[in-house]
């Protein structure tokens, strides 16, 4: 093997290096791998009449190893080992690596203990180095070598049919179509492939693989279902079984070549004959219209109408489409047959080809330049023509169009200028004009570009010799013409809109600064006119003074608001110079107010008719007011001194009632002297009642000469007489009680001593606590329940007090109990003689029939000792008399 053969092979054996061994293959792909280089070591080996079953167990002693290299390679190897031990077959691997390494490819990570231990991946590895140096490497398709130029040659061969894209060595091949298609490109005869379908892989890879194996002698490698059963075949057992098919048809190609060389050799002179005969025919048949074309291709007259350049072009274009292709072609084939012919007939050794004279390839070209050359100069001229006639059809019709247009806009635009609408405008539609003015003016500036160009146009056309020049020139004269005259037109019309702008503008300040100042003028003259005609409520000679104060105040302000008002009037008496002065056409009123000039004279001399009236009605308010003052301090001076005795003898009542100054008889004595004297001092109190009844009259409702009002009065009076009349009365039930009682005198001062000393608030009552008090400091010792049976007794009304007579009631009341009791014992000893208990009879026969029959229904509800009925003793007969409560 030559260097470059050995470096291409090592080039291309780089990327397999990958067989080291750590290298785990894909199940799948391990199966297709053993089940495809075993057949192809099988199709070489039944060469030698040998085969292998199993290839990891076959080739671990070396021999069918070394025998399958000298097959594929023709060549003689070492003389094998035929003993038995390990170290034989090493060596007969180890010679047969050697063998392969010599051949110049690079074996990586494959050893030869590895192949003898049946070590499936390196045994699997050497193969595929096998398979791809003897039969993949030498593979040559246009330049291209090995994996690359066995799918180019795939490629090529597939590429007519349908259904089939050969990009690589697996997937490609999954549905069977790249196999089949291959088997009928070489022999169409052996399958039907119209009737093949993409969608039916299983059928279509075991028709390929069992023609290949009847027909071409290619073994099968795979199983149908091997390659449909995975995502991804394995790329080397593909590449294995494609390198047979290529093998297969390219030395059935080799032989067919050699058969056909021989007729083809024949047939050259003959076709060269030909060739050279339709050469000389083709040549002059083109040199004649060549001749022919060229003088209809150098006319150059002009034409005046677009139309007429539109033919001339149309025509050329005819020629173009239908008339030159044809001669392209004749000249293209005359070309190719001279080469053609040159070509054959230097292959075969025989003279060239010489035509006759002006008939050369040289001739024919430079009349075709000479042609194309006029062509050339035809089609600029043409085009120019065109070109010149489409520019003045364009201008003048882009002049119409624009001229159409800027008439149309300035259409009524002249009289529109002309309107004086301004002159009856109001402010706000004189400043809405001056918009809608600007808004035209910068329309105008934007249609200037418009005149401009439509000058320009008709200038270009001047130029350029249009031959409808005349009216051109005119319509663009009055268009210029007309647009001055509307520049004219804005101009005065802006300066109009400007000055009354600004008239309307002085008149509305006018406006405005009269309602600022007619707005707040008016209220205050209707302010005025409310307050001076108010009817004003006073009570108090201060409050007359303050409105008098107030009213002289105003009357001050009379001078200035006269000013104010005259002011006022002449800004409008200012509006209405400016208005007959420059002839402004008022639409309206003053817009800011509805307040006129009459009214304000009006109203103002109202106020001036009012301020005398109100000078009146306060002069006669402030006598009325003079004369109330008098009756608050006649009646004041009254009040504070009959409020005061009241109150000075109300006290001097309280007292008497509650000292022990003599005996009752002189405490009632001193009180009804008291009594006495409150009833001369009545007439008083008459002449105070005929003073408050001149105040109510007066509608006098507040006195600050005085604190105290005649109802405080009254209530006064009404209280010190029913005090002194209750009072009276208390000592009068005292006497009574003390007479009935038996009490005496220093009883009853021992009485109010304790009813004064527990009578913390000195009201001349005690709260419940006080006669708790009172009565623990008495000896009483009671529960909640006995004090409740008290305060029964003393106060039945429940209202939390007791009063000194119920005081003396309650004390007077337990005094006689005492005496009472001891009574009651001895009546009891009396009737019931010697028994501790008495019967109905003994009652009955004892008393009186009438108190007897009220003892016996008083003791019903009892019965005596031992369960006796109607029987009682000692303790059930007093209650039966007296009750619980009263013992």
């Amino acid at each position: 093997m030559d260097h470059y053969d050995s470096q291409q092979t090592n080039d291309y054996m780089q990327p397999e290096e990958d067989w080291d061994r750590d290298l785990l293959l894909d199940p799948a792909w391990e199966k297709q791998q053993r089940k495809t280089f075993t057949a192809w070591c099988n199709s070489h080996l039944r060469k030698a009449g040998t085969q292998i079953e199993n290839i990891e167990e076959d080739f671990r002693d070396g021999l069918k190893l070394m025998l399958l290299l000298e097959v594929i390679s023709g060549e003689r190897l070492a003389k094998p080992e035929r003993g038995k031990m390990r170290v034989h077959k090493i060596s007969n691997v180890n010679k047969a690596l050697d063998f392969i390494a010599s051949k110049g490819v690079k074996l990586v990570s494959i050893g030869a203990e590895e192949i003898v231990d049946g070590n499936v991946k390196m045994t699997l590895g050497m193969i595929w180095t096998i398979i791809l140096r003897f039969a993949i490497q030498d593979i040559s398709v246009e330049e291209t070598s090995a994996k690359e130029g066995l799918l180019l040659w795939c490629q090529r061969k597939t590429a007519p049919y349908k259904n089939v894209n050969i990009q690589n060595f697996h997937i490609s091949w999954k549905d069977g179509l790249g196999f089949c298609a291959l088997i009928h490109r070489h022999r169409p005869e052996l399958i039907d492939y119209g009737k093949l379908r993409k969608d039916d892989p299983l059928t279509n890879l075991n028709t390929a693989f069992d023609v290949a194996e009847k027909y071409l002698d290619i073994p099968k490698m795979l199983d149908a279902e091997d390659i449909v059963g995975t995502a991804r075949p394995d790329e080397k057992a593909i590449m294995t079984y494609v390198s047979s098919f290529y093998h297969a048809f390219s030395g059935a190609q080799k032989a067919e070549t050699a058969a056909n060389r021989i007729c083809k050799v024949l047939a050259v002179n003959q076709e060269n004959e030909q060739l050279m005969e339709d050469y000389e025919k083709l040549a002059s048949d083109l040199l004649e219209w060549i001749r022919r074309t060229i003088p209809w291709l150098e006319n150059r007259a002009p034409e005046n109408t677009m139309q007429a350049m539109q033919q001339k072009l149309e025509d050329f274009r005819d020629y173009r489409r239908l008339h030159k292709p044809p001669k392209v072609q004749e000249k293209c084939q005359l070309e190719i047959n001279f080469n053609t012919l040159q070509t054959k007939l230097r292959l075969s050794n025989r003279p060239a080809f010489m035509p006759s004279e002006g008939r050369m390839v040289s001739d024919i070209n430079n009349a075709w330049g000479c042609l194309e050359q006029a062509e050339k100069g035809y089609e600029e001229w043409l085009l120019n023509e065109i070109r010149r006639l489409e520019r003045l059809d364009h201008l003048a019709e882009k002049f119409r169009q624009k001229a159409s247009i800027h008439e149309a806009w300035t259409d009524g635009k002249e009289a529109m200028l002309r309107q004086k609408d301004y002159e009856t405008a109001t402010l706000s539609e004189i400043k809405a004009l001056l918009k809608k003015h600007e808004a035209f003016e910068s329309d105008l500036a934007a249609h200037q570009d418009r005149v401009e160009q439509i000058a320009a146009i008709a200038q270009e056309l001047n130029e350029l010799d249009y031959y409808d020049s005349p009216s051109v020139n005119a319509r663009c004269q009055k268009i210029c013409d007309q647009w001055d005259n509307l520049g004219a037109l804005t101009q005065k019309r802006r300066e109009a809109l400007e000055r009354t702008e600004k008239l309307l503008e002085t008149i509305d300040q006018l406006y405005l600064e009269y309602a600022k100042r007619a707005a707040p003028f008016n209220n205050w003259m209707e302010g005025a006119m409310e307050d001076l005609q108010d009817t004003f409520i006073v009570h108090t000679i201060e409050e007359i003074q303050g409105l008098t104060t107030a009213h002289e105040q105003f009357k001050a302000t009379l001078p200035d608001a006269d000013k104010e008002r005259q002011a006022i009037l002449g800004i409008h008496n200012e509006v209405t110079k400016i208005v007959q002065t420059y002839h402004v056409n008022m639409a309206g009123t003053n817009p800011y107010t509805t307040i006129t000039p009459q009214e304000i004279n009006g109203k103002w001399d109202h106020v001036r008719q009012l301020v005398p009236r109100r000078d009146q009605a306060l002069t006669e308010e402030h006598a009325r007011q003079q004369h109330n003052e008098r009756l608050r301090k006649q009646f004041g001076a009254q009040a504070n001194v009959i409020g005061p005795w009241i109150q000075t003898k109300m006290e001097e009542i309280g007292r008497i009632s509650i000292e022990m100054h003599g005996t009752l008889e002189d405490q009632l004595s001193h009180l009804r002297q008291y009594e006495k004297s409150i009833v001369n001092y009545k007439p008083k109190i008459d002449q105070l009642e005929c003073d408050h009844q001149l105040i109510q009259e007066a509608l006098i409702f507040d006195n600050k000469h005085t604190n105290y009002t005649m109802e405080h009065i009254r209530v006064g009076w009404e209280q010190l007489l029913t005090t002194i009349a209750r009072t009276i009365n208390e000592v009068e039930n005292q006497i009574l009680t003390r007479d009935a009682k038996g009490i005496s005198q220093e009883q009853m001062n021992e009485f109010r001593a304790s009813f004064n000393h527990f009578d913390r608030k000195k009201t001349g009552i005690m709260d419940t606590d006080d006669f708790r008090a009172c009565l623990i400091s008495m000896g009483y010792n009671m529960g909640e329940a006995e004090f409740a049976r008290i305060m029964s007794i003393v106060d039945p009304n429940r209202l939390g007090v007791v009063t000194f007579q119920a005081f003396i009631d309650f004390m007077s009341r337990e005094t006689a109990d005492t005496d009472t009791a001891d009574q009651v014992m001895a009546s009891f000893k009396i009737l019931a003689g010697d028994k501790n208990y008495i019967t109905v009879d003994e009652l009955r026969r004892e008393l009186p029939p009438d108190q007897a029959e009220y003892c016996i229904a008083r003791m019903a509800p009892y019965n005596g000792p031992d369960g006796v009925p109607g029987a009682l003793d000692y303790m059930s007969f007093s209650t039966a008399l007296y009750g619980e409560s009263d013992l």
